[in-house]
């Protein structure tokens, strides 16, 4: 066996971990590189080259896998720098895109406008030809209209075409055939059809997803040329699969066809990273928070299983592929500090790895989260990424001073701490969002926090939503990265069947006709990537609501029982997720569930990087003490001199109390006045809050 890397992307750091041959592993991160992204990936192989003691071809060369995952995707979106694309689709709904639900996000605020669609008017061309939703053709599909349509993108020089029409889901003959005809005329330009992308009911969903796809897709492809061809020349010929937003990795093709499963790649990998976490504590349910440079993410996992939405959205875009149910906000440790009408704020924007935030030297002068915890002794400066980045704590201070404190005529102490307990607050609403909201109590669970920012925030986070434990993973600065060696290849599927659920009125025929289909489809895609047979297992879920509403719930349930009509079942377990999502469940014999859509998740297994359990050691830590510097205590709001421990050298059964810093080459920990922390099997340090333990 070889070495396996995982790597994550991000907007200002790129992480790394090495698994060599023997088990043990290496933690690396590079600054990012936004106008190339490859350009870091090789930076960082270079660096973990060095350490091998190799030069880059020689070391590529022993690497048997590379897991990836990007923010290429989301960027794009997010900066509105998405490739110039054209949309085919139905006479009569080319405003579909703009129109969208006719819902206003923000119902009390009449100003509130939707965003300028992905693809302007005058390239939302329309195309005659219907189908009903049964799939019967009601109009033939008119290729004369295809034909001009292309000639006018051809015109405006697209690199993408999306193409969806009316019920394509139920019969994608007409999209078949106009994508056959582009694909002739057009054969560089990007092609996402709705049939293939997500063939299920609703149009604007399903035209936006699949402009999603056509948007980013271009962008994608030239990345994952560049990349691979960029390490096939450094010596790289072993498996390279990318990270997607459904929780499970894939190959660099089926991404390229399917761009936007990338949209949450990164954030993604992060339940996977928490399953493996918590196994020294026999864990599965358990919130998971990741701090990095420039975001936020949080996600909520219940049974060893990770919430997995189909309603989700990128930059205010509907995105209705499966995507685990992540909440995003701009909170990092380059989170920018301004002043709203007298209001601190903190983010979204985002000093990002150039120029960085003040304290980096390299021409920043934006107060920024990173700048606050140097200031209030939170981070060492001259051990900052293990020394290799020096950090200046008098231009923290003159940047906190001259834009946060002179405004708010606050001392600089005083306003740093209040950018510090603004991200906290802003950290902790995001988690109130994936849990209070979703029907569970976030104080019955324990907190998992990564992201090299994370560690130094978790504690404040913790009390503040009133949770007692947390755990920092001794990989927690390279979280996803390491989640992302954990992972299983994953591919979804979906068919729509709108129905009422009961005996009488579902075609068992038919519902078995859709499962044999994306079972068989499943088989093949898992076949094309090396997957065995006994390593291919499938989840079944369905998409149910109550008769009259609008929203799904989806519910997970079994091929035998789909196939064995077990409606009963199926109704009861749809009755519990429906209260524990809403707080109610019509389960009265004249309430009617109705089936929207079925689903299959296939998955195929992958080797795993065995976690080995560290031995005992003893209690006392006193011999890891670096030295002691002064720190800003919540709890007295005052400066203290607080002991420095090296977190690299923790050993399993180390313990100690709070006040203390804890440091690591690629992360701090802020272990707060009334907090233990203790190292558990895998070297992870658990925080407790001794303040909430005599409450659970």
């Amino acid at each position: 066996m070889g070495y396996r890397i995982g790597i994550d992307v991000g907007g200002t750091f790129t992480d790394y971990l090495l698994m060599s041959p023997d088990g043990s592993t290496r933690v690396h991160k590079v600054l990012s590189s936004p106008a190339d992204p490859s350009e870091a990936v090789l930076r960082g192989l270079a660096d973990l080259a060095a350490v091998a003691g190799a030069p880059l071809a020689g070391f590529l060369g022993q690497v048997d896998i590379i897991v990836h995952g990007t923010t290429v995707t989301t960027n794009a979106v997010l900066t509105g720098h998405t490739a110039r694309t054209g949309l085919l689709t139905t006479h009569g709904f080319r405003d579909a895109l703009e129109m969208r639900r006719g819902v206003r996000e923000a119902f009390y605020d009449n100003k509130f406008l939707a965003p300028p669609a992905l693809v302007p008017r005058r390239m939302r061309l329309p195309v005659r030809g219907r189908m009903d939703h049964e799939g019967r053709e009601i109009e033939a599909l008119h290729l004369e209209d295809v034909e001009l349509a292309i000639t006018e993108l051809q015109a405006r020089d697209v690199e993408a075409v999306a193409i969806c029409f009316m019920h394509s889901y139920a019969n994608p003959a007409h999209e078949e055939a106009a994508a056959e005809l582009v694909a002739k005329r057009m054969p560089d330009a990007y092609l996402s059809v709705s049939s293939r992308v997500l063939p299920q009911v609703r149009f604007y969903e399903r035209s936006s997803t699949t402009v999603l796809n056509a948007v980013v897709g271009p962008i994608l492809k030239r990345y994952m040329q560049n990349l691979r061809r960029r390490l096939s020349e450094n010596g790289f010929d072993g498996v390279l699969r990318v990270m997607q937003s459904n929780g499970g990795v894939t190959s660099p093709e089926a991404v390229a066809a399917l761009a936007a499963s990338t949209l949450l790649s990164g954030p993604a990998a992060a339940p996977t990273a928490g399953l493996a976490a918590m196994q020294p504590h026999n864990e599965d349910s358990f919130i998971t928070v990741d701090m990095g440079g420039t975001s936020f993410d949080a996600a909520m996992v219940v049974g060893g299983q990770p919430s997995i939405t189909t309603t989700g959205s990128v930059n205010r875009f509907a995105l209705a592929l499966p995507s685990m149910e992540i909440i995003t906000i701009g909170a990092g440790g380059g989170s920018i500090a301004w002043i709203d009408d007298g209001l601190l704020r903190m983010g979204p924007q985002s000093a990002g790895a150039v120029p960085g935030p003040a304290c980096y030297g390299n021409g920043g002068d934006q107060p920024t989260c990173s700048d606050a915890n140097l200031v209030l002794g939170y981070l060492s400066p001259g051990f900052f990424a293990g020394g290799r980045i020096t950090l200046n704590p008098q231009a923290a201070l003159d940047a906190i001073t001259t834009r946060v404190a002179g405004p708010l005529a606050m001392d600089p102490v005083r306003a740093a701490y209040g950018m510090y307990h603004v991200m906290n607050v802003n950290m902790a609403s995001a988690i109130r969002e994936i849990s209070v909201q979703k029907g569970w109590d976030p104080r019955e669970f324990p907190l998992i926090c990564a992201g090299g920012a994370g560690a130094v925030h978790a504690a404040m986070i913790a009390r503040e939503l009133g949770i007692r434990r947390i755990v920092v993973p001794r990989e927690a600065s390279i979280f996803c990265a390491s989640g992302m060696l954990q992972t299983d290849l994953k591919h979804d599927f979906v068919r729509s069947y709108s129905t009422i659920l009961s005996e009488a009125c579902v075609d068992r025929g038919h519902l078995c006709a859709l499962l044999d289909a994306m079972t068989e489809e499943a088989h093949g895609v898992l076949a094309s990537e090396g997957i065995a047979a006994p390593l291919r297992r499938f989840v079944h879920t369905v998409d149910l609501r109550y008769l009259g509403q609008y929203q799904e719930v989806s519910v997970e349930t079994t091929a035998a029982q789909l196939r064995d009509g077990s409606w009963d079942a199926i109704c009861e377990a749809f009755h519990d997720r429906h209260d524990r999502l809403f707080g109610h469940a019509l389960r009265e014999d004249d309430a009617v569930v109705e089936l929207v859509s079925v689903r299959i998740s296939a998955l195929g297994g992958t080797d795993k990087p065995l976690l080995v359990n560290q031995p005992l050691s003893d209690v006392g830590v006193e011999h890891l003490r670096k030295g002691q510097r002064s720190v800003y205590q919540p709890d007295s709001g005052d400066f203290a001199q607080t002991p420095v421990y090296d977190g690299d050298r923790l050993q399993h059964g180390n313990r100690l109390e709070g006040p203390a810093i804890i440091e690591k080459v690629t992360t701090s920990i802020f272990v707060p006045a009334g907090f233990t922390l203790a190292v558990d099997a895998f070297g992870g340090c658990v925080l407790e809050d001794q303040a909430t333990r005599e409450f659970a």
